[in-house]
């Protein structure tokens, strides 16, 4: 596994009695649309939980660029992690909700405004940008959520069913989405669902049972 960029090594999580995730291992290429396809209880939420230190197993390792990161904090992680229900701040324009995390960082004002004008741009959403979430539907929303975590400039994004709350169209924008980032900007895209016709846009499919 000398070439992966993300290897899960013989990882366990136990929750008391319950197995969640048992004895997997799979690696991931840098730059690589990866999808995890499986019912809901199967072990995908605990798996990419593990991968953003929010979890630890109890056998295995991670690594992430040739780094174990299996007992590395959250916050020193280049993985950041998009939600199904948007988590976007409902008092906030969606300029201001996609530079928040860069204004935390301390970066330079100069540098806020071209990262979240550039951004805007390449979701083609700059006429929304002095909207409110209220004022957008669930498609843009997720969007708008995709974006302020890619202006964060992430190793690795992963997708928690990000598409589970919109209607088909919705869907299909997010999707969209999804692959015009991962193709500009090279970042390791891990989208967990299960809706086949989703997985099945990815570069490879884990499927789990």
């Amino acid at each position: 596994m000398a070439n992966e960029f993300l290897v899960f090594d013989h990882v366990t999580k136990r929750f008391g009695a319950l197995t969640a995730v048992n004895d997997v291992s799979f690696s991931i290429k840098k730059g690589e649309f990866f999808s995890l396809l499986g019912p809901s209880g199967c072990g995908k939420t605990t798996l990419l939980r593990m991968l953003g230190g929010f979890e630890h197993p109890d056998t295995g390792r991670i690594y992430l660029d040739g780094k174990d990161i299996t007992d590395a904090p959250p916050n020193i992680r280049r993985v950041h992690t998009v939600f199904q229900n948007y988590a976007l701040f409902p008092t906030m324009t969606i300029w201001d909700n996609i530079a928040f995390s860069l204004r935390l960082a301390k970066k330079p004002k100069a540098e806020v405004e071209e990262s979240v004008d550039a951004i805007l741009e390449m979701i083609r959403m700059s006429d929304h940008a002095w909207k409110y979430p209220s004022q957008l539907s669930g498609g843009q929303k997720q969007r708008v959520a995709i974006a302020g975590v890619i202006a964060m400039r992430p190793e690795c994004i992963i997708l928690d069913e990000p598409t589970a709350m919109l209607d088909p169209r919705g869907r299909e924008e997010v999707m969209k989405t999804i692959k015009m980032l991962r193709d500009e900007l090279g970042v390791t895209v891990i989208l967990i669902t299960h809706y086949m016709d989703e997985a099945v846009k990815a570069d490879r499919v884990l499927i789990i049972n």
